[in-house]
Order: C-alpha cells, then sequence, then structure tokens
C-alpha cells in the first residue's frame, strides 16, 4: 500500500548558475520544490535551509541522489537522522532508497557506506583534476579557467552597476556569482584585461 504524505517536497541543487536543473526529479510529482545554484561543501545553502525550516512530520523529502543533498558522509546523516527524527520521509531517486526513521540497523548502515562512497568518488575525481592540471601546466597546455563574459559583456555590467543596478540582478542575468560581479568591478583591474579572480 502506497504511502499517503501531506506534502511531497523536492530538492535540486546545482553546483554553479552554468548548469540546468532539468535532470533532477524530472516527472516526480511535487507539491514545492526548493532549487540551490551553490557548491554543496557545506549545509549553508539558502534554498535547503529553506526547505529544512518548511518541512514538517509527515512531509516526503525527496532528492535526486546523496550527492545533492550533502558533500560529506556527517552532514548526509545529520540530515537525514534530523529529518527522520521529526517524522519527515527522505526519497533518493537514483539510489532507490527511503528513510522513515523506523528503519532497521542494516538500512542505518546502507546509508552511511553509500554516504561514504560517494564522498570518496567526490574525492578521487578532485584529485584525478588535480593531477591532470599539473601534468598540464609542465605540458604548457593548460591556460586555465576562460573568462566568464565577454569583454563587450564586462563594459555592459560595469556600465550598468555604475549607474545603479543591483549586483544580485546583473549576476542572474549574466549568469555568474555575485563574487564574480565584483571581481568585474573591482577599480583595479583595467577594462582591457580583465578577468575573474581564479
Amino acid at each position: 500500500m502506497e504511502t499517503r504524505y501531506d506534502k511531497r517536497v523536492g530538492y535540486i541543487r546545482v553546483s554553479s548558475l552554468d548548469q540546468h536543473t532539468e535532470r533532477q526529479l524530472q516527472g516526480v510529482e511535487l507539491d514545492k520544490v526548493f532549487t540551490d545554484k551553490a557548491s554543496g561543501k557545506d549545509t549553508a545553502r539558502p534554498q535547503l535551509q529553506a526547505a529544512l525550516e518548511f518541512l514538517r512530520g509527515g512531509d516526503l523529502f525527496i532528492i535526486h541522489s546523496m550527492d545533492r543533498l550533502a558533500r560529506n558522509l556527517d552532514d548526509l546523516r545529520r540530515i537525514v537522522l534530523n529529518l527522520t527524527a521529526e517524522g519527515v520521509h527522505v526519497q533518493f531517486v537514483k539510489e532507490s532508497l527511503t528513510f522513515t526513521g523506523e528503519d532497521s540497523p542494516m538500512s542505518n548502515l546502507l546509508l552511511s557506506m553509500l554516504g561514504a562512497v560517494a564522498e570518496f568518488e567526490r574525492n578521487l575525481i578532485r584529485s584525478r583534476q588535480f593531477e591532470g592540471i599539473q601534468l598540464a601546466k609542465k605540458r604548457g597546455v593548460y591556460k586555465g579557467r576562460k573568462p566568464s563574459l565577454t569583454q563587450c559583456q564586462i563594459t555592459d555590467l560595469q556600465q550598468r552597476a555604475i549607474a545603479g543596478e543591483k549586483k544580485a540582478v546583473l549576476a542572474r542575468e549574466f549568469r555568474i556569482s555575485r563574487e564574480t560581479v565584483y571581481q568585474y568591478l573591482r577599480p583595479a583591474a583595467s577594462c582591457a584585461n580583465l578577468r575573474p579572480v581564479q
């Protein structure tokens, strides 16, 4: 028999403003969705915090995969255990797992093991990327990250900022972070060679 929930609440996270959210939770029936376009390095994400405050006992919290909710095992376990203790069920679509708070020791072990494997895979990928960059630098072929904006876009952004447009609005329109907006607006940077700080 299918469990009835008061609300089916989705959470989506992508790592940057350039990534699209359509692939996550596509076709999943939801009453409300919270979406962060931010790094998952910690849980200080505005929409995640909003989702955690919104959820109540009897709700189902649906996330595409464990790594979308948390980037390390401690945060993953803390969020899931806190929610299930309040009567919220937590479902991970990719892993086909739902945690209810009435889980067996085997379910809790599975949460820890899968979370640890996901964390290990992320660290492995990061290590390989670093090694690849170091080798490319030695060969003289690593050029670094391309500028986020063209020179024409940079000039437009600067002029609009000087005219008083809000930085958050500019960041959304140009699909860059607010920090990158400020980097383009630093007085010391010349218009000819502005590049965001890596």
